[in-house]
Order: structure tokens, then C-alpha cells, then sequence
């Protein structure tokens, strides 16, 4: 039986609330993340992901207390992310109840941190978010919430982190995020044909068959959507059933 591919709100915080923006700009408040979370749990989500947007920009630390919050609330795994640069930060967090964290911008100023902990948490605690825009002609990571281009290659980065110990990877096309005209289908494709762990497609949903898309043709594992499902234009037992009757495996 195939496995079963996974539906994940994504909520964005900036100063305790959720928040959305458009090509990571324009950000606009959209409500409480525990209740957010909540709802969608309550839906049908598989998983939540919670980014801290601001976190490394501005120096600080994602809020565990936020955490604590969260996980008392809600009963479906969820990642936290934003800010997190060593073991102690990750240590924080998963005591605080997260079931996964996400590294982006520290690990690729000191991927020797991927493999620190993965060695210490398990590679399945280790989610590797990559932001990513096609420059150039070729797809090229950016730090900070994209606020900084680097020179690395998107699908060098990806298989260097997983061999690193990765266990999953979260992948933004910042060129669709936002922007409601469909997932990177081809860079998907191409990034979960080089990786041997799960990849999270984020960034351009819009509608219910880009999500067909991206799952067929981007062979992801995982959809990560916001403002979708924080606008209710897309209400998530709709889209399973939608998925299902097309013939992708989901969790109803």
C-alpha cells in the first residue's frame, strides 16, 4: 500500500501571532497559532508547522512558552522552526513538547550542526527547511527568510543535509510562495528524486488540484499551505476528499 501523503498548515509567527506575506513580504496578522492549531488539527491536518519568520533576523530565540502552549493544545505532530542554532536551542524546544525542528540559515553558515543534532536527537527530530529561488538559471539557497542570497546550489545543499542527517526536507520555492499559481512542481520532482527522505513541497498552493500536482508529478510527500487554509478558502476535509477521489492516499 502506498504510504499516505500528508496535508501540513504552516503558521507563521511574528510576535506571538500568526501572520502571512506574499513572496516573503506584505506580512499581515491572521490570528492566535494555538487556536489555529487547534481548528486544523481538529480537521484533519496530519501535521503543523510553526516558523518563527523573525527569529534569526532579528537575533532571538523562538518562544518556547509558545511551544508549551502549543503542545498542550494540540495532538498531531508539529514542527517548530526560526532562530535555532545549536543543540541547547533544539534541546528547549522538544522538551517543550515540539516533536520536530527545523534548521535553515545555521545550518548553512555551520552544516556540521545537522549532524550534531541528528547524532543527538535522532535524524527523524531534524527537519531541513531550504528557501529557494531560481536565479540565474539555477535554483539557489537564501538565508534569513530570504533576505539573503547565497552562492550555495539548492540541490547540492539538500543531498549534502541529508547525508549530514537530515531527516526531511522542507522545501520553499520563494518565487511561488504567496503567489496562489501552484508548487514548484519540477524543482519538487527533481529534489525528492535526490534525496531518500521525506519532502515537504511549500509555497504557491492556490487550489485543490495543485495539490494533485505536486503530490503525481512533484512526487512530494508532504504540502505545506497558509494562507489557504487561514482564509478558509480551502477547508481541509474538502481538499483530503478531493485528493482521495483523485486517487492520492491520505489519512481521512
Amino acid at each position: 500500500m502506498p504510504l499516505t501523503k500528508r496535508i501540513i498548515p504552516c503558521l507563521d509567527i511574528k510576535d506571538g501571532q500568526t501572520v502571512k506575506g506574499i513572496n516573503f513580504v506584505n506580512i499581515q496578522a491572521v490570528g492566535d497559532p494555538v487556536e489555529l492549531g487547534s481548528r486544523y488539527a481538529q480537521m484533519g491536518a496530519d501535521e503543523l508547522v510553526f516558523l518563527d519568520i523573525t527569529a534569526t533576523h532579528e537575533k532571538r530565540k523562538t518562544f518556547a512558552e509558545l511551544v508549551t502552549r502549543i503542545a498542550q493544545h494540540i495532538n498531531i505532530p508539529f514542527t517548530v522552526g526560526g532562530g535555532i542554532s545549536s543543540v541547547d536551542d533544539v534541546s528547549v524546544l522538544l522538551n517543550a513538547g515540539a516533536d520536530k525542528i527545523s534548521v535553515n540559515s545555521a545550518a548553512v553558515r555551520n552544516p556540521q550542526l545537522i549532524n550534531d543534532l541528528a547524532k543527538q536527537f535522532g535524524s527523524q527530530c531534524v527537519v531541513l527547511a531550504v528557501d529557494t529561488k531560481f536565479v540565474n538559471g539555477e535554483w539557489i539557497v537564501f538565508l534569513n527568510g530570504g533576505r539573503i542570497p547565497t552562492e550555495v546550489r539548492t540541490y547540492e545543499w539538500v543531498k549534502r543535509a541529508v547525508d549530514l542527517g537530515a531527516g526531511e526536507i522542507l522545501l520553499t520555492s520563494m518565487d511561488h510562495d504567496g503567489t496562489k499559481a501552484g508548487f514548484a512542481v519540477e524543482l519538487t520532482r527533481m529534489v525528492s528524486e535526490s534525496v531518500s527522505v521525506p519532502v515537504i513541497a511549500s509555497g504557491g498552493a492556490g487550489n485543490m488540484d495543485h495539490f494533485v500536482d505536486v503530490f503525481e508529478q512533484g512526487k512530494a510527500d508532504a504540502a505545506l499551505a497558509a494562507s489557504l487554509f487561514h482564509y478558509g478558502e480551502i477547508e481541509l476535509p474538502d481538499l483530503k476528499g478531493y485528493l482521495r477521489s483523485k486517487g492520492v492516499e491520505v489519512r481521512i
